[in-house]
């Protein structure tokens, strides 16, 4: 059993999907983005539901995922590619995404408005509250972080203020939804703040 069946054997899951094409880089960048924002993953394009081999022509599956890595994902996703072939000589596109050291990735779902995505079983999920996963999945070392001068922005206001919206360190440092969402998880995994689920919105203070 060559590489391709082997993969293709043990069907979708919760690190494996099959994609017969892809057509729309803003909606394959929310498989890309749950992967990275999960354990790491592998699709396989030009493979249908069923494991059916179908075969693409690589070099445009190739700029489409690319670009949605690149232009629809903050930060951009890494990805990785490899031809395979079955037997018939039919060609398939495995796309390899390591788990990320950035997560969490956001998606750009229309102008302004950017989402995350997590894997859960064989499906991409969205997430409504990414931070809240990751704290509740990961083992964190609280440990001293070089802080930016924006990080160093949000500590100076959190100790005059007491807390903070996200909406608020946006509007503080002058930075886009995306950067001021993963600074603020960046601080709340490094243990310097913590973070609130309320309504009508999150919000953060000093740990």
């Amino acid at each position: 059993m060559n590489e391709l069946q082997l993969l293709i054997s043990g069907g979708e899951s919760d690190t494996l999907d099959f994609k017969k094409r892809i057509q729309q880089p803003d909606r394959i960048a929310r498989t890309l983005a749950s992967f990275a924002n999960t354990r790491g993953g592998i699709i396989l394009v030009g493979v249908m539901d069923n494991g059916e081999v179908t075969g693409i022509d690589p070099e445009e599956e190739i700029y489409t995922l690319q670009q949605a890595a690149d232009y629809y994902c903050e930060p951009p996703v890494n990805i990785f590619f490899k031809e395979l072939e079955n037997e018939d000589g039919k060609t398939v596109l495995k796309v390899i995404i390591p788990e990320s050291v950035e997560k969490p990735h956001l998606v750009k779902v229309k102008e302004g408005d950017w989402r995350s995505y997590v894997r859960v079983k064989d499906e991409t999920v969205l997430s409504s509250n990414m931070a809240g996963k990751i704290l509740k999945n990961e083992l964190t070392q609280k440990a001293p972080l070089p802080l930016d001068s924006q990080e160093i922005a949000l500590m100076d206001f959190l100790k005059a203020n007491r807390r903070i919206t996200q909406k608020q360190f946006m509007k503080l440092v002058n930075i886009s939804h995306p950067r001021a969402y993963r600074i603020l998880i960046r601080m709340v995994l490094a243990g310097a703040i913590r973070l609130h689920q309320a309504e009508p919105e999150d919000y953060y203070t000093l740990a």
